[in-house]
């Protein structure tokens, strides 16, 4: 167990020590300075400007960068829909895998579209290979290139003094996927093949069990697609069981590979924040609350994972490997609860252990890191979340030492402050009501008719408190873009399909168009010089500040929520 503990802290060391130099890497990649892969890409970008028409160096105010955001992400939720929905047909379909329905069809589209990839069918008999490819994994870049060109926009804003301009979103864009998301894309794919992870387009093989029986293994295009969906902060499975199946993750080293991928990104944008606006203090400020989250997080259901429960202990029984219920030999307890921190934490949503499965009080730290939604985050979205919090901390701050409030030189408003809020109480609105529309159907055994192919209690596969945290799972999971699941909810029907489909939509680009708006309206205003009374925010008092405002905002709005569900669960275990 020490070895187990040893290797996740040797990971997080190794992830930091790259993710430095990397966001230096990223910073100049953004700000058009010259790396060495410009006489690759250059040339692709050039072409793919040409062909498009676009001019990426006419530069967009904060509106016409939403405009372009906003309006290429639904022609990819209209092509995802044809495919999901012809794929019986389309080629690439070796095994026959059928078309979805309109509502799975739905919610999938929005889904990868947003970068949340909440499945509520299983790879390798939902999808086709052509559906894969196209459908989604193309998706899987450009959603991530998305949230991160976003948060350009919102660096660009900070670092100008006075602008109405914020560069270009189509330039940004394609950047994230040539300079950032393709290479290492091809570097962790090519290490998944030569550690047993199919690349293929041949359909299901046969093989002879121990036993002697034979029987169908599918197969695929599964390394190209595991890289990206972690690189990207995705999380979709290629298989139905995800990152805990043995061909999407074959080993100890492929389990730390994929963690340090799904990290990599996320952890070098808040230094690529330091070297972009050459504030390197401000940057390790971030790092240090967004870490101080993370652990709070991660220790706790590391222990209690390890622990495993005190109902099985008081009967006598030693658990000397821990809680393995749900988990997979190879990986260990410890690797599986940091991962199950580290994806709901960075909103990847990928798993390699069942979450359902875990401790009840390891399963409120997973959904709590999305509650929250803001400690390192997705690829740029992080940022844009923590941004809110930011926006908010420096109005506290303003008010309790009676004065303008104040960020990196510009004057915090009414209008800046309306909107951060707004963005700040979108999120638990969406899962709450989510949530208590689900209980009350549940509670009353509400018939669904056409909703659900029988009543409401259908969906639940478990009773009582663990029911509750399914249902609310499933919605903090949809709000905060991650798509993990407690897998015991029967959630492919309309109501599932429909109602978690529209919280997909509005917690993603909402949450993008509040900072973009509050950067760009911030960007217009006049600077104002540092002076003695200027509120400094790359200090350890505003950090702490900043860190009080996301508790206190998070234990008003989902404290209750998770006393009825795995806090009240937990207790259960000591009777």
């Amino acid at each position: 167990m020490n070895n187990e503990i040893s290797g996740i802290i040797a990971l997080f060391v190794v992830t930091l020590l790259l993710a430095i130099p990397f966001g230096k890497y990223m910073a100049k990649v953004y700000t058009g300075e010259q790396t060495f892969f410009d006489p690759v890409f250059n040339p692709v970008e050039k072409l793919f400007y040409r062909i498009s028409g676009i001019d990426a160096s006419q530069e967009m105010n904060w509106k016409q960068h939403l405009t372009a955001l906003l309006s290429i992400n639904f022609i990819w939720f209209l092509l995802s829909m044809f495919i999901l929905m012809n794929q019986g047909w389309l080629p690439l379909n070796p095994d026959g895998n059928p078309s979805m329905s309109p509502d799975l069809a739905f919610n999938t589209a929005i889904s990868f579209v947003v970068n949340c990839n909440l499945q509520h069918y299983s790879g390798e008999t939902g999808v086709s290979y052509l559906t894969q490819l196209i459908g989604l994994m193309y998706l899987h870049f450009v959603s991530a290139a998305t949230g991160m060109a976003a948060c350009v926009i919102v660096f660009n804003a900070m670092r100008n003094r006075q602008a109405e301009k914020l560069g270009n979103f189509y330039n940004y864009f394609l950047k994230s996927c040539t300079r950032i998301l393709l290479p290492l894309s091809i570097i962790v794919s090519a290490l998944l093949v030569f550690n047993g992870t199919p690349m293929t387009f041949e359909g299901k093989d046969t093989i002879t069990t121990l036993q002697g029986d034979s029987m169908k293994v599918s197969r695929g295009p599964v390394a190209a697609f595991v890289a990206i969906k972690h690189l990207g902060t995705n999380g979709g499975g290629f298989f139905g069981a995800n990152s805990a199946h043995p061909l999407e993750n074959p080993n100890y080293f492929t389990n730390a590979l994929e963690m340090f991928s799904q990290m990599i990104i996320p952890l070098a944008f808040i230094f690529a924040l330091g070297y972009y606006l050459k504030r390197k203090k401000l940057a390790w400020t971030i790092f240090g609350v967004m870490t101080v989250g993370f652990l709070s997080l991660t220790i706790p259901t590391v222990i209690a994972e390890i622990n495993g429960s005190p109902a099985i202990q008081h009967l006598g029984v030693v658990q000397p490997t821990g809680s393995m219920e749900g988990k997979e030999v190879r990986f260990g307890t410890a690797a599986s609860a940091y991962w199950s921190i580290a994806t709901t934490v960075i909103s990847t949503g990928s798993v390699n252990s069942m979450h359902d499965s875990s401790m009840p009080l390891s399963g409120a730290m997973q959904m709590l890191g999305m509650m929250i939604n803001a400690f390192y985050g997705g690829c740029g979205v992080g940022i844009l979340n923590y941004y809110i919090f930011i926006i908010l901390g420096v109005f506290i701050s303003g008010l309790m030492v009676g004065r303008t409030p104040e960020f990196l030189g510009k004057k915090v408003e009414a209008r800046e402050v309306k909107i951060a809020a707004i963005i700040a109480i979108l999120h638990p609105l969406l899962i709450l009501v989510g949530s208590a529309l689900a209980a009350y159907l549940t509670a009353n055994d509400t018939p669904m008719g056409w909703w659900f192919n029988g009543n409401a209690t259908g969906w639940l596969n478990n009773p009582g408190y663990h029911g509750f945290s399914e249902m609310l799972y499933e919605y903090t999971s949809s709000a905060a873009n991650n798509g993990s699941g407690f897998e015991g909810l029967g959630d492919n029907n309309p109501f599932w399909n429909i109602t978690t489909g529209i919280v997909l939509l509005l917690s993603r680009f909402l949450p993008i168009i509040g900072p973009v708006a509050i950067a760009g309206l911030l960007a217009n205003k006049k600077y104002i010089p540092a002076s003695a009374g200027t509120l400094k925010t790359d200090t350890s008092t505003f950090a702490i500040m900043t860190l009080a405002v996301i508790g206190i905002i998070a234990a008003l709005s989902f404290f209750p929520a998770l006393a009825l569900g795995p806090l009240a669960e937990h207790f259960t275990l000591f009777k």
